[in-house]
């Protein structure tokens, strides 16, 4: 497995890193001794950058023990990230908001307990908090990497303004964003803002949340527990729409002897040796055919042939109307 640096402060990571979310959470009923394998699978393929946070799984940190429990053994030979910046206490999760200090320093503890761990490789804010100032976060997370808990700083769903302010706290190594064949909102602003700054980007749903693996039906034959469920690029017009999209780079892909994912993850690796995806999988096998995609060279004629499929992204937004105006993108 190939390794890249993200951002200018040291940090080098596999090509390819597995979010973990997925396996406790947001895709239907989970399995924790199949989490476990996959994640033991992906080191063995030599993945060495695992993302997680406290506010996946159905309780506090579970997706974060999960992970612990899975790299207890070979815990030096990775990257740990995980996330604070939600209130845990709000209902329903995921609704509220809390960076205060004391808050930070409260998950920096748990997440070093939950992940068994004497230090958090890559710490990020996970959402903004529009009551405390991004410049006390980045002071605090400042700290715990003076007092050498944490490693690096990273952010997460935030754009050019409020990026700058915090990487003049505390250097900012990586922005985590979703950005894939289907979102492509981080390219105009934000993208040369993180290059101007030296901040590596880190890729989640680079997949589509699925819809670019091939394997895909209509929003309605999901369960309620499955995020896909109410998507908008898996309802209506939108679906029709991305389907044919979706087959069109399949046709391609098939060309090129290669899977609808890893032509879909090889182009966000084709956009900078500053990005690394990070897909995530509850299955080893499909595991497998992820890291296949860090092999793949595109010529510029497939670059150009998948701008023609898809020149703007996905019909439909990735997040309803409501919860994107939680979101900070000054």
């Amino acid at each position: 497995m190939q390794h890249r640096n993200l951002g200018s402060q040291g940090l080098c990571v596999s090509a390819l890193g597995l979010g973990v979310m997925g396996m406790s959470m947001a895709y239907g009923a989970s399995n924790d001794e199949e989490g476990v394998a996959t994640i033991r699978r992906a080191h063995e393929l030599g993945v060495d950058f695992f993302d997680t946070a406290e506010l996946y799984g159905a309780g506090a940190g579970s997706n974060e023990v999960l992970l612990g429990k899975a790299v207890r053994d070979f815990r030096d030979e990775v990257v740990l990230a995980t996330k604070f910046g939600f209130d845990m206490t709000a209902q329903p999760l995921g609704s509220g908001f809390n960076s205060r200090p004391e808050n930070i320093r409260k998950v920096a503890e748990n997440s070093l307990r939950y992940l068994r761990t004497d230090h958090i490789d890559l710490f990020y804010q996970h959402i903004s908090d529009p009551n405390v100032p991004v410049e006390e976060v980045a002071g605090v997370v400042g700290e715990l990497i003076t007092e050498g808990k944490v490693k690096y700083f990273g952010l997460s769903n935030v754009g050019p303004q409020y990026i700058r302010r915090a990487h003049a706290v505390a250097p900012v190594s990586v922005l985590q964003y979703e950005y894939s064949l289907f979102e492509r909102e981080v390219e105009e602003k934000t993208l040369p803002v993180l290059r101007e700054l030296g901040i590596g980007l880190v890729p989640y749903s680079p997949l589509g949340r699925g819809f670019l693996t091939g394997v895909v039906k209509p929003a309605s034959e999901y369960p309620q527990d499955d995020m896909r469920s109410w998507d908008e690029r898996w309802q209506g017009e939108n679906y029709t729409y991305n389907l044919r999209a979706t087959e069109q780079l399949k046709d391609l892909a098939n060309a090129k002897g290669i899977t609808t994912a890893q032509l879909a993850l090889a182009w966000l690796l084709a956009q900078g040796e500053d990005v690394v995806p990070i897909p995530g999988t509850r299955s080893a096998q499909r595991l497998e055919e992820n890291a296949g995609a860090a092999d793949v060279q595109l010529a510029a004629t497939d670059l150009a042939r998948i701008t023609e499929i898809l020149p703007h992204g996905s019909a439909g937004s990735r997040y309803p109307a409501a919860l994107m105006s939680d979101y900070s993108t000054d």
